[in-house]
């Protein structure tokens, strides 16, 4: 099993529409409603891929009892730290003239006493889990002096801890000795202070961040594939080109392919072929981790994988 974190979850309602004007009065065409936040996408693809997963952050209000049904009904197991706070909503508009974009609510206030609840609550469940991911942004106010205590935590637990986040949590990420980084280019960008803008620059960031004491990471480029840097080896892969519906969620997925294939004892450059392949079927369609296996299976045929 693998533990997925959200401390920011959220309802993610996702509207689609011919084409989005500024300005102007549309009709969707379509409305999916989910259960939302980077974690939960990552542990809908791993259940697409056949993995297990335990979906775990605050929810708090009506809106948090919302969340928790829906990943119910997706048959995706959770062990809920429960707040006073109503969870947030976010609303993601997908164009056909266009990729999606997302209107993220800041989220609710955690106190510190919830923290220590969510720390309390993870340790319990880590027994069972070799892997944990950690996802998204940090509700509001709150300290990344909280995430670093729960890596902290995680990491002196022998668990391989993936985190994918940016600002201030990114930040506090990077101060963990041990960790594992899975970020895109412009996340990465602004925590180093320089734009990577292609393959060099991106190789020149996986030098710096694994001379931090980070113990593997990857970069997501987009169209150009991701860069795997560990301590056995370094490795970049490809897709093929597909057609775009969005790629909202399309990292989320990347992270629960990676994870999920190690977590069946897939070597590093097969479980970043699962990992792109997983990411690039997300694409084709709306919403955050909603991709068919069949759909998967075909473009990790075509996926090239190459050492750098």
């Amino acid at each position: 099993m693998i533990i997925c974190i959200t401390p920011n979850p959220a309802i993610d309602r996702t509207l689609l529409l011919p084409r989005l004007v500024a300005g102007k009065v549309h009709r969707a065409e379509q409305v999916i409603v989910a259960a939302g936040g980077k974690g939960l996408n990552v542990a809908r693809a791993i259940s697409t891929l056949g993995g297990e997963s335990l979906c775990m952050g605050f929810l708090g209000g009506y809106t948090g009892q919302l969340l928790a049904d829906l990943a119910q009904n997706a048959d995706l197991a959770s062990a809920w730290t429960w707040t006073d706070s109503e969870t947030r909503i976010c609303t993601i508009v997908v164009a056909q003239n266009g990729d999606g974009t997302v209107i993220n609510e800041a989220g609710p206030r955690i106190s510190k006493s919830a923290w220590q609840r969510l720390n309390r609550d993870v340790h319990k469940n880590i027994s069972s889990s070799n892997l944990v991911c950690v996802s998204g942004s940090l509700p509001s106010e709150a300290s990344a002096e909280d995430l670093y205590r729960l890596l902290k935590m995680l990491v002196r637990a022998k668990k391989q801890v993936w985190v994918d986040a940016s600002g201030s949590a990114l930040q506090a990420a990077l101060a963990v000795p041990g960790i594992c980084i899975k970020v895109n280019k412009t996340e990465i960008s602004e925590s180093l202070g320089f734009e990577v803008k292609n393959m060099a620059a991106a190789k020149r960031a996986l030098k710096m961040i694994r001379d931090r004491g980070v113990s593997t990471c990857i970069i997501t480029l987009g169209a150009a594939g991701a860069l795997l840097a560990t301590s056995v080896g370094n490795w970049h892969a490809k897709a093929p080109r597909v057609r775009v519906v969005s790629t909202v969620g399309s990292g989320d997925s990347l992270l629960g392919g990676l994870v999920n294939a190690l977590n069946h004892s897939s070597s590093w450059p097969e479980a970043l072929q699962t990992a792109v392949a997983a990411g690039t079927a997300n694409s084709l369609s709306p919403g955050g981790g909603q991709f068919t296996l069949q759909e998967f299976s075909d473009i990790r045929k075509r996926v090239i994988v190459q050492t750098w």
